[in-house]
C-alpha cells in the first residue's frame, strides 16, 4: 500500500482496534487461478505472534482455499472509516483557489500465509467464537448450540477454516493530516456534517490528530 509519511498508523493498539470495528475482510490471493477475493468475517487473536493472527473460514466451493493450500501469501484488507472532501472543505479556497477534491479514509493492511484446518471440532470452535463475537449485546443472542447437531455438523463439513498469523502490517489514517490548523478544521467540520454514518466517524477519527 502507498503511504506518504504524513498518513502512516504504525501503532499495533490502533491497527488492530480498526480490525476488530470492522471484522469484514477483503481476502485476496494469487495462484494459479489469477487474483482471487473473498469478503470473509474473521476474529483477531492479538496474543497469537507477533503481530496477533486472523482466523475465518471459506466455503469449501470456493476454489481460494485450495490456492492458499500451497503456501501461497494473502492480503487481508480492513475498511475503516472514508470520506469524500471536498474543495469547499476548505478555508483556504477563499484565498487563493488551489485547492482539489481527494478522499480520506482509514486501511489496515494484513499479510501472511494461512494455516488451513478442517478438522470438526476445530471448525466448531472457530463457527461459535464467531457467533459470540457477533452476538454479543443482543437481548437473546443466537448461538451454534441452539441448531441441531446433524445441521450443524453437515455445514461444518462445508467449510474450510484458516489461521492466519500476520507476518507483516501496515495502516494509512489518511486524515488531512498534511493541511494546516485551518483546512484540517474545515475537513473535519464538513465530514461531520454528512449523511452517511461513514464519513461522521472520519470526523470523530479526526479528533485523535493535530494536523
Amino acid at each position: 500500500m502507498y503511504i506518504p509519511k504524513a498518513f502512516v498508523e504504525d501503532d499495533l493498539r490502533s491497527l488492530h482496534d480498526l480490525i476488530e470495528q470492522t471484522p469484514l475482510a477483503s481476502v485476496v490471493s494469487h495462484g494459479d487461478a489469477g487474483l482471487l477475493a473473498s469478503h470473509l468475517p474473521v476474529l483477531l487473536a492479538r496474543e497469537e505472534g507477533e503481530f496477533g493472527t486472523l482466523y475465518g473460514h471459506f466455503a469449501r466451493a470456493n476454489p481460494q482455499w485450495r490456492e492458499l493450500s500451497d503456501g501461497g501469501e494473502a492480503l487481508l484488507i480492513f475498511q475503516g472509516a472514508e470520506a469524500y472532501v471536498s474543495p469547499s472543505f476548505y478555508p483556504s479556497k477563499a484565498e487563493h483557489g488551489k485547492v482539489v477534491p481527494t478522499w480520506n479514509y482509514q486501511a489496515v493492511h494484513a499479510y501472511g500465509r494461512a494455516e488451513l484446518f478442517d478438522e470438526r471440532e476445530r471448525l466448531l470452535a472457530l463457527v461459535s467464537r464467531l457467533s459470540q463475537r457477533h452476538e454479543q449485546g443482543r437481548a437473546q443472542p443466537w448461538a451454534v448450540s441452539d441448531a441441531p447437531v446433524e445441521y450443524i455438523d453437515s455445514l461444518l463439513r462445508a467449510i474450510v477454516g484458516f489461521a492466519l498469523p500476520i507476518a507483516r502490517i501496515e495502516g494509512k489514517w489518511k486524515l488531512s493530516q498534511n493541511k494546516d490548523a485551518q483546512d484540517f478544521a474545515g475537513v473535519q467540520r464538513g465530514v461531520a456534517q454528512s449523511a452517511r454514518p461513514a464519513e461522521r466517524r472520519l470526523a470523530e477519527a479526526m479528533t485523535t490528530l493535530k494536523p
